[in-house]
């Protein structure tokens, strides 16, 4: 991983938006994730905008944009291939962790779609949970935009200003933005149930 890492940092121009646009969405499509994680190169793509040598808006819309389509044929495989996809080899150690992912479907549904975003394994993981769930296109696409949208901004923008401390704040970024967007996901979650509830009274 250090060898990728360190290749794609003496990286300029074109080249730079080509290969994270291709890490981040092999990832989602791919499961790409478990060799290196989209916000690495992210992170590392933002600190090499700092530097100058890409512009950081192109950087985030292409983050974006990988982020979505990635996720996109994700859903795809796993709506067409079914449970199958999960017999494969580099899946089958992790059977703890898929069970977890698809219990969030189930009890959080389009939500855990955009929570995963920020979760290293979810995020590699759900858009095929979600196709095998037969979750509609639309509402998962929904979701996987707002994900996609907060996830690749806030990470290239983590890089962009934390500069050559990337490497320490690619550790503990992805926890931290995790559990704040847990909570603001499940509050907003606990409110349009309360209204809900208020309004079948009345």
């Amino acid at each position: 991983m250090h060898s990728i890492t360190d290749w794609l940092s003496r990286l300029s121009g074109p080249a730079v938006y080509a290969v994270v646009g291709a890490l981040v969405f092999c990832e989602d499509a791919l499961f790409f994730g478990f060799v290196l994680p989209g916000e690495t190169a992210v992170v590392l793509g933002g600190v090499i905008a700092n530097e100058g040598r890409v512009s950081v808006y192109w950087l985030a819309a292409v983050v974006v944009l990988a982020a979505v389509a990635g996720d996109s044929v994700g859903y795809e495989i796993g709506r067409r291939y079914g449970p199958r996809i999960l017999e494969v080899r580099t899946l089958r150690g992790h059977r703890e962790r898929i069970d977890q992912a698809r219990d969030l479907i189930r009890r959080r549904g389009p939500a855990a779609v955009f929570l995963g975003r920020f979760i290293a394994f979810f995020r590699a993981m759900m858009p095929a949970l979600a196709g095998i769930s037969r979750m509609r296109y639309p509402t998962f696409l929904l979701f996987n935009a707002m994900g996609g949208l907060v996830w690749g901004v806030g990470f290239t923008l983590l890089g962009y200003f934390a500069g050559n401390a990337y490497k320490r704040v690619e550790k503990t970024a992805g926890t931290a933005v995790a559990i704040v967007v847990a909570v603001v996901v499940v509050a907003a979650l606990v409110v349009w149930q309360v209204r809900k509830r208020r309004g079948e009274r009345d």
